[in-house]
């Protein structure tokens, strides 16, 4: 990737996997569509990953544009709906967007701005900068869980992240003509920041962002059966190929 060359991006495309979210989902794409993206084109991709509670419906009545619906007949995982969704992409751009509400869209021009000016080509966004005054909410055994995750990526990936396992993954498009990504579980997360740590030349950064952890209650699926998973997948993709 020769970042001289590269030139000044146009469109976003916003990526969501679902899976069983229609309680939120409707809230979610409203924010979605209505946050700011400063004075870049929005394309909303949208990818159903074989829900069974009327998220699929809701999904195949989207209207084009600026949705772009796409139905998995099974249940792939996170980062198998994130694949598809990218595959479909036409942005210079990519956000990666939860349909939970955990992260606020109205968060987008920090995310964006670093690729405006030019500064960087990978943006996290991470829950444990900034003004504490701005809404962070963690359950005690994520908390944990995200501290003993991100120090392992650290030590593996040589980076000096503060949230490796955010959902706000912000990226250009044209990185992932240098790194092939397979995983198809949340341990997407660990194997892009193994991958992206390792491109030459590449600058990643983070910003604060904003966020409401729900509990298992509210319909969280993550759980430690994946936080095991993540710490394999960091290690598998600290040495595997990128291509």
């Amino acid at each position: 990737m020769n970042q001289s060359q590269t030139p000044p991006p146009k469109r976003v495309s916003i990526v969501i996997p679902v899976y069983n979210e229609v309680a939120l989902l409707k809230t979610v794409l409203d924010a979605v569509e209505s946050a700011p993206v400063l004075e870049l084109e929005k394309e909303i991709i949208v990818v159903d990953d074989g829900s069974v509670d009327g998220s699929r419906e809701l999904i195949s009545n989207l209207p084009y544009p600026p949705y772009k619906a796409i139905l998995h007949n099974v249940n792939t995982g996170k980062g198998g709906a994130l694949h598809t969704g990218f595959s479909h992409s036409t942005g210079d751009i990519i956000i990666v967007q939860d349909a939970d509400l955990e992260y606020d869209p109205n968060d987008y021009p920090i995310l964006l701005t670093p690729f405006l000016n030019k500064s960087a080509d990978v943006v996290y966004g991470s829950r444990f900068l900034g003004n504490l005054q701005t809404k962070r909410t963690f359950l005690p055994h994520t908390w944990i869980a995200n501290r003993i995750l991100t120090t392992i990526s650290n030590i593996l990936s040589r980076l000096k992240l503060t949230d490796a396992h955010t959902c706000y993954k912000v990226f250009r498009r044209d990185l992932l003509d240098d790194i092939t990504l397979e995983e198809k579980r949340f341990s997407f997360c660990a194997e892009f920041t193994q991958k992206i740590a390792r491109v030459q030349g590449l600058r990643i950064t983070e910003v604060p962002v904003a966020y409401n952890a729900r509990g298992f209650d509210e319909g969280k699926k993550i759980g430690f059966r994946d936080a095991f998973d993540a710490v394999r997948a960091h290690v598998k993709h600290r040495f595997s190929k990128l291509r």
